[in-house]
């Protein structure tokens, strides 16, 4: 009975064990079930959400990744340089550190701000401003082309160099050796390098090189990982036609003027009458353009071809070159000019001084207003009007320089009664220094009207000639003949007699002609009785023009004759210029002759 028991126990237990067993390996296979449906699901999770990034949204992600790890940098290229005629350095470029941030890193804003702000010259807030303005960004300019003391100052604030807030990246600056010289020739260029004035401004994109963009790895810090500064093309180089040692002179003859005088403004161009190369051009008031925002417009402004004035009396010789050519007149006519006055139309004109019978010559010579006129009438309005076109008036002369005014010459059609006779005294038309300098040189050359230039070449980085500028005669005004007799003529104004004595440089031939003009008050409607414009404009050797020069003085204090104020200057830049290019000078028994090395 007793073991019948015991075998119904061990049989009944063994059951249950059984059962538990098969329940535990249910539960097991369930859990298992559920494990495995998790990490299924978690896998699809996984995958979905790679499909997500990698495929769905693998552009943006990408873009933003580059954002965050890649700062693409514009390498600013080298600037062509800009030599004078002799290769002489006068536009060049200089190593400057530029300093970026990383606003992402600046922790603290105003911290920093405090201790930048004062160095590179920034209001604190206008610092502080652009760092939360950028705070997400991974790079932004602080301060653009330092100079070396600033660049200095700031490698002393350790701590954000060494976190990788804040960097230097090496940019080239604009440099202008030579300081104010030929400053309205060169002009000047932005902190971004692009030309605003000058040639720099004609010229750009000759000289502004080719911009090249560079991806830079960038770590967790900020700092550079890759770099390629090697991208950027740099650009062409310009030749002048200036001559820095002429141009020098110019300009310290012309300050001289200036303070001497207590002028408003003075200009002086000078030229290659053969050829229409400028070899030296300057104006007064000047800048420097290294430093072109302590200028005003005043400084800036580029009077020799901006500027229009009423020439005077230096149109007298455009107006007898006229009357030759024509054959109003002859060498030996004769001019009753004793009286001193003429009326036309109501309208009286006066000469400075009286003088009795003049011929032809004279009336240049001692610049007679009435022998003039009288020239004037014998000539007529309609040729005279034909050779002031001709001889370039009334239109730019497309020299390769902004901002060139064409100047004033109404059409003959618009003439009043009394017009011709105030154009024949260089009245009723409006004039650029340069204007009147090509005049001469056409005089001076032979006859030819010569487009003024004053590049001339560019050339490549490699040493290609990328264009060539040569001489151009755009048109013949007046014949050899003509031009040889004016010569002669402009060349006793400058003898004794004549009105511009002051410009006589001993042992040399010079021809010129002076002129006064008053400058017209647009509030009253009348001429200005203290106000005036003195000018000189001529050429040597008188025989052989090598050079031709304008000299404007503008609003001079004191004596206003462009015989007193404008010849001097023209003497003192003609004898250093003929010291300059070591021109010998050679004596017979009659006259004296310059000749001429070729240079």
């Amino acid at each position: 009975m007793n073991k019948r028991r015991t075998r119904q126990k061990v049989d009944s237990r063994k059951l249950w064990d059984e059962d538990q067993g098969k329940v535990s390996l249910e539960n097991n296979r369930k859990r298992a079930v559920v494990i495995i449906t998790v990490i299924i699901f978690g896998f699809a999770v996984i995958l979905f959400r790679l499909a997500d990034l990698m495929v769905f949204n693998h552009g943006k992600l990408s873009e933003r990744a580059a954002q965050q790890y890649i700062k693409e940098k514009t390498l600013t290229p080298q600037r062509g340089i800009i030599w004078d005629r002799n290769m002489k350095e006068m536009a060049t470029n200089i190593e400057t550190d530029s300093l970026y941030v990383v606003p992402v890193k600046v922790k603290d804003t105003r911290s920093l701000s405090s201790q930048i702000a004062p160095i590179i010259n920034v209001p604190t807030k206008e610092v502080n401003d652009l760092l939360y303005k950028k705070r997400d960004k991974g790079f932004t300019w602080l301060a653009r082309r330092m100079d070396l003391q600033t660049s200095r100052k700031l490698e002393e604030l350790k701590r954000p160099f060494r976190d990788g807030w804040m960097g230097f990246i090496t940019e080239p600056k604009r440099y202008y050796p030579k300081g104010q010289i030929a400053s309205h020739v060169l002009g000047f260029s932005n902190i971004d390098d692009e030309g605003i004035a000058g040639l720099e401004l004609v010229y750009n994109n000759y000289l502004k090189g080719e911009v090249k963009s560079v991806s830079v790895g960038i770590d967790a810090r900020g700092r550079s990982l890759t770099s390629d500064v090697k991208e950027a093309v740099p650009g062409n180089n310009l030749i002048l036609t200036i001559d820095e040692g002429l141009q020098y002179i110019v300009e310290r003859e012309l300050t001289t003027a200036m303070e001497e005088r207590q002028a408003k403004a003075a200009v002086a161009i000078m030229m290659n009458p053969m050829t229409g190369e400028i070899l030296a051009l300057a104006n007064r008031p000047t800048y420097d353009p290294n430093l072109p925002s302590a200028a005003g417009g005043e400084e800036k402004r580029n009077r020799a071809i901006t500027d229009l004035y009423e020439p005077g009396s230096t149109m007298k010789s455009i107006l007898a070159s006229a009357a030759l050519e024509e054959k109003a007149v002859g060498l030996g006519d004769m001019f009753d000019v004793s009286r001193g006055t003429i009326n036309v139309a109501g309208k009286t004109i006066h000469d400075v001084h009286r003088h009795g019978v003049l011929n032809f010559q004279e009336v240049i010579k001692k610049s007679s207003n009435v022998g003039a006129v009288k020239i004037g009438q014998r000539l007529g309005a309609t040729k005279y009007y034909e050779y002031l076109k001709k001889f370039g008036y009334g239109d730019k002369s497309g020299i390769d320089f902004p901002g060139e005014a064409k100047g004033i010459l109404r059409n003959v059609k618009k003439w009043s009664g009394t017009s011709l006779a105030c154009m024949s005294i260089g009245q009723e038309i409006g004039v650029t220094p340069l204007q009147m300098l090509r005049a001469y040189s056409a005089i001076a050359n032979g006859g030819s009207l010569m487009k003024p230039y004053i590049v001339s070449e560019i050339i490549s980085p490699d040493g290609k000639v990328v264009r060539k500028n040569s001489p151009t005669e755009e048109r013949r005004v007046i014949s050899k003949a003509t031009s040889a007799a004016l010569r002669n003529i402009l060349r006793t104004v400058v003898e004794e007699g004549g009105t511009a004595q002051r410009a006589s440089v001993k042992g040399n031939l010079v021809a010129g002609k002076t002129g006064t003009a008053q400058i017209f008050d647009t509030k009253t409607g009348h001429y200005s009785k203290n106000r005036f414009v003195g000018s000189f404009v001529g050429f040597a050797p008188a025989d052989d023009p090598k050079v031709a020069l304008i000299v404007v003085i503008y609003e001079p204090v004191g004596e206003t004759y462009g015989g007193l104020v404008a010849a001097p200057v023209f003497k003192n830049i003609i004898e250093h210029t003929f010291a300059y290019l070591d021109v010998p000078m050679e004596k017979d028994e009659n006259r004296i002759f310059l000749v001429s090395k070729s240079r």
